[in-house]
């Protein structure tokens, strides 16, 4: 399982190290950084199983993905 997954289903936010922070100028999409140039955004979307959190997985890429979340 992922850190990501484990980390969302344990309800008690991220663990520092995966760097997930709500991006600055968005209403619903989150950062995060796991690798020197591992960057992703994300979002939230309704859940597909109950009580789960579904991450909507925006760009994948090296810090260039920030320029259009």
């Amino acid at each position: 399982m992922s850190i990501l997954v484990e980390d969302l289903r344990a309800g008690a936010g991220f663990r520092p190290g995966l760097r997930v922070k709500k991006m600055k100028g968005y209403d619903n999409i989150w950062e995060m950084t796991w690798a020197p140039d591992g960057r992703a955004t994300f979002s939230y979307g309704d859940s597909v199983t109950t009580g789960e959190a579904h991450v909507i997985w925006r760009r994948i890429g090296t810090h260039d993905i920030f320029t259009a979340p």
